[in-house]
């Protein structure tokens, strides 16, 4: 499995990201997560035409909530041809709960924790913490990654302003 070491940092700490680089213009790698009723899910599972990808390290913290309640807003604005999907690697159970707890209704919550295959798909595994790095993917209706944002700073929110342009571009 490929390494890359310093692509983001935790309080300026670098760490490893472990997992295949996704590039725009690449064809979105599949993955299964587990829903929060623990039922296997995957790309095939959503059939938008438009997918955001969202990962966050755990919905249980300040910027992942801040984050997660973010995009659940901004989420009525898209449409119903874009579905928001947030990966964390949270159990299901906790992920129920919080979303329950803040009212997030319209982004879908998927939990990356028994093989962490979204994070090696998508390169986004933390090595050393076991949680994923903080990314943006936006895929068309083909299944074609359109846009890509890694945060470099973990503790950092995304640009909510180019990762919503990019799912608009992506209905076109």
């Amino acid at each position: 499995m490929r390494e890359k070491k310093g692509v983001v940092t935790f309080q300026g700490n670098p760490l490893t990201l472990v997992g295949e680089d996704v590039a725009v213009g690449s064809k979105a790698p599949d993955f299964t997560a587990a829903t929060n009723d623990l039922a296997p899910a995957g790309l095939a599972d959503f059939k938008e035409k438009v997918l955001v990808v969202v990962s966050v390290p755990s919905v249980d913290t300040p910027v992942c909530d801040l984050e997660t309640r973010r995009f659940n807003a901004e989420a009525t604005g898209l449409g119903k041809d874009v579905r928001i999907l947030v990966v964390s690697m949270d159990l299901p159970f906790a992920q129920k709960r919080w979303c329950a707890a803040a009212g997030v209704d319209q982004v879908t919550t998927l939990s990356d924790h028994a093989q962490a295959s979204f994070g090696t798909a998508y390169g986004v595994l933390i090595k050393e913490l076991r949680l994923l790095a903080r990314a943006v993917f936006v895929l068309d209706a083909s299944r074609t990654v359109t846009y890509v944002q890694v945060i470099p700073e973990i503790a950092q929110e995304p640009d909510y302003a180019a990762v919503l342009a990019a799912a608009k571009a992506a209905l076109a």
